[in-house]
């Protein structure tokens, strides 16, 4: 069955026509977004979620959303999505960070032009027939020093522009490298010399716990009198109070703002001082970016769907369309290795270490590592996936530490998690064969080569003879098939293993025969999700 999407918000005709094109249905709904009780009633329907700013995705919309998998939000921001309960319910949300970052960046820019010579207040003076030339004199961008603080997509475009204005900029960035900035030609500084040093301050940093409310009163006294700020970002970035009460002092000379700590902004202390330039979150506004966030969204959910490609997700590590080809058989072991631990394991688990060995230490690891969380999770949960399990993870307090290394054995690659409990260790390693297909290649430090299977039986024993034959028998005596046999031991007479792969489930009366032997330690009942 084709997976099917909603667009609740509105998107350009090319953008349906994308998902049509790849295979997917689509219904779109452009108004559907303002109407939250009549979302919450038909999103069960959806694979997949596409929308603007106005669908708020909410607890009440995910908890109606059963068969959501995705949900893309063509532009940057997403506060108008719950992503901890998506996060939680194993939903993707994604995206797409490109389509308007040269639009935003030109926004900055016009609004520094704007506050720079009072475009604004010139305009509608002249409008309302005064001519008062002398009353609105500006300043020049030339030679000024322009502060960028956050020096990442929008931001380093601005830098471009800022240099070719013939403007001195400095940055401030803690990712900033010092050979990328000299790449970009900027000179890379600390938060406070830049608050010292700049004329104009224009921020490019998204909102989160560290940046929100990052200028403040006291930082604000910090800078030079009669420096000008930009924020074209997110709102809650500046103190509005405060930065109000600088902006009336003459401490600073003029502000240009296009987002606010509450939108829409129908009332706030920048409103109405003649030395301030707003507009109505503008950033993202031209036709060309909206056109291009549409359809990079329906590309990317479009992708997700039916490639299993991740891209611009922020609530898991992006795969691109080549890495998922690649990584596809990795990400089913991996899972398969986690499965495999965690119906072994009853014990509260402490701790998940990943060993990653050869070509698949190259490969994306934070992927991989969602899927091992995976399917050491399913077990408590059959419903968490590679979003919701790392979610889960850390709610439970379990510790993961991931590994790397060069080829250190016979085969090119291999993965090997180990879970700690209070009472033991539980390994297993695999690795996939050229055929394609996973396998089983240690387990308790005991080589194998073992098939996986949907359904599986493992056995721990004292290697002696006979075992062998006690399990064929009492399979055959009770009509179940053996595809793939499988056994391993540690040393001649010492701890034994079997890895049985079967057509159907053991039943419940042939494990407890095999019990009832006195010649097994363990017997114990596999399933793993083949898929």
């Amino acid at each position: 069955m084709a997976p099917k999407v909603l667009i609740s918000d509105r998107l350009s005709d090319a953008a349906v026509q994308i998902f049509k094109d790849r295979g997917i249905e689509v219904d779109f709904e452009p108004d559907l977004g303002k109407d939250k009780d009549k979302l919450a009633e038909v999103i069960g329907q959806y694979d997949g979620l596409a929308i603007r700013s106005a669908t708020r995705v909410t607890p009440t919309i995910l908890k109606n959303a059963p068969n959501l998998k995705i949900i893309g939000r063509a532009g940057i921001g997403t506060d108008n999505i719950d992503k901890e309960a998506a996060s939680k319910q194993g939903v993707i949300v994604m995206n797409t960070p490109y389509g308007n970052m040269i639009t935003t960046a030109e926004h900055a820019i016009a609004m520094m032009f704007a506050v720079a010579r009072q475009i604004p207040e010139a305009s509608a003076s002249t409008h309302a027939g005064k001519w008062e030339k002398s009353k609105f004199m500006g300043t020049e961008l030339t030679g000024k020093t322009l502060g960028v603080i956050g020096a990442g997509n929008i931001g380093g475009i601005v830098c471009d522009r800022a240099r070719g204005l013939k403007m001195k900029v400095i940055a401030f960035d803690p990712f900033l490298g010092q050979e990328k900035a000299d790449k970009m030609g900027v000179e890379k500084v600390e938060l406070e010399e830049l608050l010292k040093r700049a004329d104009f301050i224009t921020l490019h940093v998204p909102k989160t716990e560290q940046t929100a409310n990052m200028i403040t009163a006291e930082r604000i006294a910090m800078m030079k009198p009669g420096v000008r700020i930009i924020n074209c970002a997110r709102g809650g970035l500046v103190d509005e109070e405060a930065l109000a009460a600088a902006l009336k002092s003459g401490h600073v000379a003029g502000a240009a703002f296009d987002v606010f700590a509450q939108e829409p902004a129908t009332e706030n202390a920048l409103f109405n001082l003649p030395n301030v330039v707003v507009t109505p979150h503008l950033g993202a506004a031209t036709s060309e970016a909206q056109e291009n966030v549409a359809l990079q969204v329906a590309e990317q959910m479009a992708n997700y769907l039916l490639t299993g490609a991740v891209e611009n997700a922020l609530n898991m590590p992006s795969v691109t369309a080549e890495e998922a080809k690649i990584m596809g058989p990795w990400i089913k072991l991996a899972d398969h290795l986690g499965s495999f631990t965690g119906q072994m394991t009853d014990e509260p688990i402490k701790a998940i270490n990943i060993l990653y060995d050869g070509t698949v230490a190259e490969m994306n690891l934070d992927a991989l590592n969602c899927a091992v969380i995976a399917g050491i999770m399913k077990r408590a949960n059959p419903d968490v996936n590679m979003v919701s399990a790392p979610v889960v993870a850390k709610e439970r307090g379990i510790q993961i530490s991931t590994t790397n290394q060069d080829k250190s054995g016979t085969f090119d690659g291999y993965i090997k998690i180990t879970v700690v409990t209070d009472k033991r260790e539980r390994s297993v390693a695999g690795t996939v064969f050229s055929d394609g297909k996973p396998r089983f290649i240690q387990i308790k430090g005991i080589n194998i080569d073992a098939e996986i299977g949907e359904n599986m039986l493992y056995t721990t024993n004292v290697d002696v003879p006979g075992i062998i034959g006690l399990l064929g028998n009492t399979m055959g005596k009770n009509g179940v098939n053996i595809a793939n046999f499988t056994l391993g031991r540690n040393a001649v007479g010492g701890e034994a293993i079997a890895l049985l792969y079967v057509d159907e489930p053991v039943p419940s009366d042939v494990l407890k025969t095999l019990e009832g032997t006195g010649q097994f330690t363990q017997v114990k009942p596999l399933a793993f999700d083949i898929g």
